[in-house]
């Protein structure tokens, strides 16, 4: 197990309470969007471009969700993170703004990982 530094602590817990929040806020929306108005992605998505204002916070979220799904995959193989593709099935099922800092904890716990010296290295 990695020797978490204090840092380590603060930044996983932060992104803990980015994803718990993120989890809430969309989903909330998402139930009552299906639940209301639609039960059709396509309406779903469609509704994401009823105005300028909306129209452009979709386009800025797909075009982030794009960065961060490159940006996945090239960190995982860099630091050696297994099934990257989980966090990306998550984006898109579930909201990226859930599934990226999820992904910034692992990376984090196998960057501390890294640091740690190996116990049976070590005399």
């Amino acid at each position: 197990m990695a020797m978490l530094t204090r840092n380590d602590k603060i930044l996983c817990g932060t992104y803990a309470v980015i994803a718990l929040i993120a989890l809430v806020a969309t989903w909330w929306n998402n139930i009552g969007f299906f639940t209301t108005e639609s039960t059709s992605l396509i309406d779903f998505f469609q509704s994401g471009y009823v105005n300028y204002a909306s129209s452009s916070l979709t386009n800025d979220l797909l075009l982030f969700g794009l960065a961060a799904f490159v940006f996945m995959v090239v960190e995982a193989r860099r630091v050696g993170i297994p099934k990257v593709w989980i966090y990306l099935v998550l984006s898109a099922v579930i909201a990226v703004s859930v599934a990226f800092p999820l992904f910034l904890i692992r990376r984090q716990l196998v960057l501390a990982a890294e640091r740690s010296p190996n116990p049976s290295t070590t005399y």
